[in-house]
């Protein structure tokens, strides 16, 4: 039997003496699209932000393909399990500054054809490569952030509220931009949101309350 892509044992997390996170058990297998769910404050953020190697447990076990988190250089751990924050952090000057990043950690050249053909994806024109990231609108700046997290297509992707902040148009555009990546491009999606039709598309459901899970669904 084929080991799980990610596996948590026992996950606990404290700040300051207070729990955010206690005993998440949790198995994510490739190809999942899992909906982390929960009340504001349950921990969902926190657990995302584990699984991403973000944040260390104060308790227990992550592992990714069989093999402890810790044993992985953090570099390459990233280059395969990607985060999305809620609100997107871009860098540099231009939208081209952010799509060559990826190209730049793995040191190799920059390919526009990828990049534009990435951005036409989520429905920005060429023009956009040599935008200024300060003219973007919050949507089209968590649009160029998404594409720069898959340019290389990481096996999993984790998502933090992505289309909380944005209007329907652009939550319709990342929806079904993500939907893509897990039914054609067979990309893990961990996905922490309260989004009715975006909890639809998966096909398990968390629920985190308090810091604990309650049954997967």
């Amino acid at each position: 039997m084929e080991a799980p892509l990610l596996k948590t044992t026992n996950l606990e997390f404290e700040v300051d003496g207070k729990t955010i996170l206690k005993g998440i058990t949790l198995t994510i297998e490739k190809g999942d699209f899992l909906t982390i769910t929960g009340p504001s404050g349950s921990g969902k953020s926190t657990l995302l932000k584990i699984i991403a190697s973000m944040l260390s447990p104060t308790e227990g076990k992550l592992c990714y393909q069989n093999k402890p988190v810790e044993e992985y250089e953090p570099t390459d751990y990233r280059k395969e399990v990607s985060y999305c924050f809620q609100t997107a952090t871009l860098f540099g000057e231009t939208v081209k500054d952010n799509l060559t990043f990826p190209y730049d950690i793995r040191n190799q050249p920059f390919n526009e054809k990828k990049a534009l053909s990435a951005l036409k994806s989520v429905g920005l024109g060429k023009e956009y490569l040599t935008k200024s990231v300060h003219a973007l609108s919050g949507g089209e700046k968590q649009r160029v952030a998404l594409i720069r997290n898959i340019l290389f297509m990481p096996k999993v992707l984790l998502l933090d509220e992505v289309t909380s902040a944005l209007d329907e148009e652009n939550q319709t555009i990342i929806r079904s931009l993500i939907r893509n990546l897990n039914q054609e491009q067979g990309i893990t999606i961990v996905w922490v949101t309260h989004n009715t039709v975006e909890i639809q598309s998966s096909n398990r459901i968390v629920h985190l309350v308090n810091g604990e899970m309650e049954e997967p669904k």
